[in-house]
């Protein structure tokens, strides 16, 4: 079985670099489409409250036979639960839908300006890493100015901050400020909703390394260092998202997919996103 790189954590946790994401999975399909990715070789599932399929995926972890250790499992609070004793009610509920006495990570799922106060937020996420029910925290859609907030009014640093990066958005300086200040960070819409995979420079990039252009895409991300975790319920291209480690781009393929950028989002922007469902 192919062996999937790992990433150590600021908090010395290791992660491994490719993982199977959940996002817009219905939850009638999750338990079968995660039982899959793990039969193909992913140990590495990110889920959300948001979602609304944690149970579903704490069934296929369960149904897989694979000791839990070997998993990594991540979720995100929703954002109707910032406040800290909601927050930490919330958590009790992502345990018992996953059906597991931990998680390994845990995020803050969206920064929420104008709604809350998300260093509150961060100090609950604080509590339960400190109660063992966490292996590490970090947060998602932060961008550099709100990282500053934690740092400044917490002085603890997150473990990983999980933002939109893809061709059309490559994100470079918010990617490197979380490495100078040792944040790991996780790419979600990895191939910008498949808006990509059309692109000339990636598709002659493809077609000389034998590769579909969703995994050159994939393999661009891992090459730069983040974490990513494509999805798909489609058990082919499960495995084809699998299949990034028989072949490397060159340093002149990854310089000119980087230049692709367009600063083009497919989701919010994290400065302007503040909806709390129900509200």
């Amino acid at each position: 079985m192919t062996s999937v790189p790992t990433i150590t954590l600021n908090d010395g946790v290791q992660i491994p670099q490719l993982g199977f994401g959940t996002y817009q999975i219905e939850p009638s399909d999750t338990k079968k489409a995660t039982l899959g990715a793990l039969e193909v070789g992913y140990r590495h599932i990110d889920t959300a409250e948001m979602y609304g399929n944690e149970k579903e995926v704490g069934e296929a972890v369960a149904a897989s036979g694979i000791d839990r250790s070997e998993i990594f499992v991540t979720s995100k609070l929703n954002n109707g639960f910032h406040a800290r004793d909601e927050a930490l009610a919330a958590f009790d509920g992502t345990l018992e839908a996953l059906g597991s006495e931990y998680v390994d990570l845990f995020l803050i799922h969206w920064p929420l300006p104008a709604v809350g106060d998300f260093v509150e937020t961060w100090k609950a996420l604080e509590e339960m890493k400190a109660s063992g029910r966490v292996k590490s925290i970090g947060v998602s859609n932060f961008q550099a100015h709100h990282l500053q907030r934690l740092f400044d009014e917490t002085g603890t640093v997150p473990s990983v901050n999980q933002i939109e990066v893809h061709p059309y958005l490559t994100q470079d300086d918010l990617r490197a400020f979380n490495t100078t200040n040792g944040i790991a960070t996780e790419a979600w819409s990895p191939i910008a909703q498949g808006k990509v995979l059309d692109d000339s420079v990636i598709a002659a990039i493809a077609e000389r390394v034998g590769k579909s252009t969703a995994q050159v895409t994939l393999r661009w991300h891992i090459q730069r260092g983040d974490i990513v975790f494509p999805k798909s319920v489609t058990r082919s291209r499960v495995e084809e998202n699998f299949a990034l480690f028989d072949f490397e781009l060159t340093a002149d393929d990854v310089t000119a997919i980087t230049a692709l950028n367009r600063d083009e989002r497919t989701g919010p922007n994290p400065d302007e996103f503040n909806y709390v469902p129900g509200k």
